[in-house]
């Protein structure tokens, strides 16, 4: 599956240069800044069915690939499909908490206990996806410890958490609360980075 990678390499300087990291405003919270995070959880932590689409760009330290992607979340049902822009290919990401399947991957359909392991195993690509259910929607995942840092609008900045930094380097303030627009998160060497294009959040 290392091939699949190398053709996507070609793309990812597309999406990972747009998705350049900007100077992020990080300062540790004082009290009001907090108390909004914790309603914004308050308000989210129900959220578990959602439609977003945008751009994946993931590297692995030598291999990277990008491309167009949608996220559908019902309830601890998921879909997540992987479109790259030039050859068309796709992979097809669906699971519960009883297992994974990945449809696209050479040799046919794979399944595995999780999502995290089945993609690694399949294309050696790091994805935190338990975790990212949460950091998609600017939340600190339930069971671990968290560092957080705020920007001057008192949302997330950056969020660390089970060894990886996930920065929120821009917002989508037409929500209420408001969602993330970008999110990057990073476990050297692995990379994750999502543009997100819509939200629709029911």
């Amino acid at each position: 599956m290392k091939s699949s990678l190398r053709v996507f390499a070609a793309l990812a300087p597309l999406l990972l240069a747009a998705c350049a990291p900007q100077q992020l405003v990080r300062n540790k919270g004082d009290a009001a800044a907090l108390a909004q995070q914790d309603a914004r959880e308050q308000q989210l932590a129900s959220a578990n069915h959602w439609v977003l689409q945008g751009k994946l760009g993931v590297s692995n330290g030598q291999d990277a690939g990008s491309g167009g992607f949608t996220w559908t979340q019902d309830g601890d049902h998921y879909e997540f499909v992987f479109r790259t822009p030039i050859t068309g290919k796709s992979y097809r990401l669906t699971g519960n908490p009883d297992g994974a399947e990945l449809d696209g991957a050479e040799g046919g359909p794979q399944r595995g206990p999780d999502a995290e392991s089945l993609m690694r195993r399949a294309l050696h690509w790091e994805v935190p996806l338990d975790e990212l259910r949460a950091w998609v929607l600017g939340l600190r995942a339930q069971g671990m410890q968290a560092d957080l840092s705020f920007g001057d609008d008192r949302l997330p900045s950056v969020l660390q958490q089970d060894g990886w930094t996930v920065s929120y380097p821009a917002w989508d303030m037409t929500h209420q609360p408001p969602l993330p627009a970008k999110v990057f998160a990073e476990k050297p060497p692995y990379k994750v980075r999502l543009a997100i294009e819509s939200w629709s959040l029911q």
